[in-house]
C-alpha cells in the first residue's frame, strides 16, 4: 500500500476518484446543471467501488492465508476491478473545459461563458485540494516516519506533487495520491491551452471550423498517451511495473483529453441531438458493458491490458454522454438513474474527496491493530468496516476542512476578485 515493504502492490489496485469539481452555473451551461446530480452520483458510486477495490486487495496480497482473491469468481473479479480512475479523470476535464469549449466556440456574442483567469483558476483549484492533500501527508508521512530526517524525498515528493515520477516512491504515504499528481498536471495543461485555442478559434469565421479545430486537438491529445504506450511497451519493451512510464501524464492523459472532448462536443451540440431514453439506456447499457468485458478479459501484457486506460476513457465518454445530453422530459424515464440520484450515493459523492483522501491510511490502521477479520470469509465483514470507519472519517473531513476552504473562494468571488474575460484578437483580456 504505502510504505516501502507494501507498495509495489498498490500496482493491482483499481485507481482513487479524484476531488469534487464544482457543476457548472446555470447561466453556463443549462443541460450540464441538469445533470448535476448524476455526476455526483457516478461521483460517489465509484469512490465505493474504489474503496471496496482496496480492501479487495488488501486481503488478497497482504492477507496471511495465501495471495488468492478472497472471493474466487472471476465474474465478481471483474466488477470489482473495475477501473475508475478514468471517469473521474473524463468528469474533471469535462466540467474544467466547458468554459474555454463556449468561449472558444461561441464567444461573447452568442452567450459563451466566460473565462476565469489563470491566476483565478489555479486559486480555486489549490484550495479545493490542497488544505486537505498537505495535512494528510504530513500527518501519515509523520506516523511513518517517527524520527528524522525520515524519507525526505518522499514527503518531497507528495508535497509538489511530483511522486508520480518516482518509481520507488510513487505509492508511499498516501498511495492513491499518484492520480492527484495527474489532475494537478491537467490543470496547468488547461489554463496553458485553453486560452490558446480561443485565440486560435477567433481567427476562424465559421463556428464549424472552432468546432473541428477544438475536437481535433482533444484527438491530437488523446492520441499523445497511445503512442506513448505503444512505443513504451512494443518498441522499448518496458515492463508495467516501471511505474512513472505508464502511470505518469504522458501515459494517463488520453482520460484527460475525453474528457475535453466531451465538452467540446456538448457545446457543439447544444440542444440538437439530444437522446430519449430508449437511446440511453441501451447506449449506457452497451458502454457498461463494454467496460466489464474490458476489465475481464484485461490480464498483464495482453492487449486489453496494455490499452486498458484509452478504450476505459472511450467508454466512460460514452456513458457520460448518454447521460448528459439527454432530453429533459426524458430526464426521470431513465431508470438507472434514480441510482445515481439517490441521497446516499449522491452523500458519498459529496465526500468523495475526502474519503479519496483517507481511505487508505484507515484501511491499514484498522489491518494494523487487527480489527479486521482474516480469511475469505472475512472479506464481507472487513469491507463493510472499512467503509464505515472511512465515510465516518471523510464526513468529518469534508465539514472541518473541505467545506471551509471551499468559503474562501466564495468570499474571493464576493469581494469582486473573480473577472471573466475573452481574450480578443490583440491578446489583451478585457472583462466581461
Amino acid at each position: 500500500m504505502s510504505t516501502a515493504t507494501t507498495a509495489p502492490a498498490v500496482t493491482l489496485a483499481k485507481e482513487t476518484p479524484l476531488p469534487a469539481e464544482p457543476v457548472p452555473s446555470p447561466r453556463t451551461n443549462k443541460p450540464a446543471r441538469a445533470r448535476a446530480v448524476e455526476l455526483q452520483g457516478f461521483r460517489g458510486l465509484a469512490a465505493l467501488s474504489t474503496v471496496v477495490f482496496h480492501v479487495w486487495q488488501q486481503y488478497y496480497t497482504y492477507d496471511a492465508a495465501g495471495a488468492h482473491p478472497p472471493v474466487d469468481n472471476p465474474y465478481l473479479g471483474a466488477v470489482i476491478s473495475l477501473e475508475v480512475i478514468d471517469l473521474f479523470f473524463v468528469m474533471s476535464a469535462y466540467l474544467l473545459t466547458l468554459s474555454y469549449a463556449r468561449a472558444a466556440i461561441d464567444g461573447p456574442a452568442a452567450g459563451g461563458s466566460g473565462v476565469r483567469s489563470g491566476r483565478d483558476f489555479l486559486f480555486r483549484r489549490a484550495i479545493r485540494i490542497l488544505p486537505l492533500y498537505f495535512l494528510a501527508v504530513l500527518v501519515v508521512w509523520s506516523s511513518r516516519n517517527p524520527t528524522l530526517p525520515g524519507d525526505w524525498r518522499d514527503l518531497v515528493g507528495h508535497l509538489t506533487f511530483t511522486h508520480v515520477f518516482d518509481r520507488d516512491r510513487i505509492f508511499y504515504t498516501l498511495g492513491p495520491t499518484w492520480s492527484l499528481s495527474l489532475e494537478v498536471a491537467f490543470y496547468l495543461a488547461l489554463v496553458a491551452i485553453g486560452p490558446l485555442a480561443i485565440r486560435a478559434c477567433r481567427r476562424l469565421a465559421t463556428r464549424r471550423a472552432r468546432v473541428a479545430l477544438c475536437l481535433s486537438g482533444c484527438a491530437a491529445l488523446f492520441a499523445v498517451p497511445v503512442l506513448w504506450i505503444s512505443y513504451a511497451h512494443y518498441v522499448m519493451e518496458v515492463p508495467y511495473t516501471d511505474w512513472p512510464v505508464y502511470f505518469g501524464p504522458q501515459a494517463r492523459f488520453g482520460g484527460f483529453a475525453a474528457g475535453m472532448a466531451l465538452a467540446v462536443l456538448l457545446v457543439a451540440l447544444g440542444e440538437r441531438g439530444r437522446v430519449d431514453a430508449r437511446v440511453a439506456t441501451p447506449l449506457s447499457l452497451a458502454a457498461l458493458g463494454g467496460l466489464l468485458a474490458l476489465s475481464y478479459t484485461a490480464d498483464p501484457e495482453n492487449v486489453p491490458h496494455t490499452y486498458y486506460h484509452p478504450l476505459a476513457a472511450l467508454l466512460w465518454f460514452v456513458l457520460l454522454f448518454a447521460t448528459l445530453h439527454l432530453r429533459e422530459r426524458d430526464g426521470r424515464r431513465v431508470r438507472w438513474h434514480g441510482l445515481l440520484r439517490a441521497r446516499w450515493v449522491t452523500g458519498v459523492g459529496l465526500i468523495s474527496y475526502s474519503l479519496y483522501i483517507w481511505h487508505e491510511p484507515v484501511m491499514l490502521e484498522l489491518d494494523k491493530w487487527g480489527l479486521l477479520p482474516r480469511g475469505q470469509l472475512g472479506f464481507a465483514a472487513g469491507t463493510l468496516i472499512v467503509v464505515a470507519v472511512a465515510a465516518a472519517a471523510g464526513t468529518v473531513s469534508y465539514w472541518l476542512i473541505e467545506y471551509p476552504a471551499g468559503l474562501l473562494g466564495k468570499a474571493r468571488d464576493a469581494r469582486g476578485a473573480r473577472r471573466e474575460f475573452y481574450p480578443d484578437s490583440d491578446g489583451v483580456r478585457r472583462s466581461a
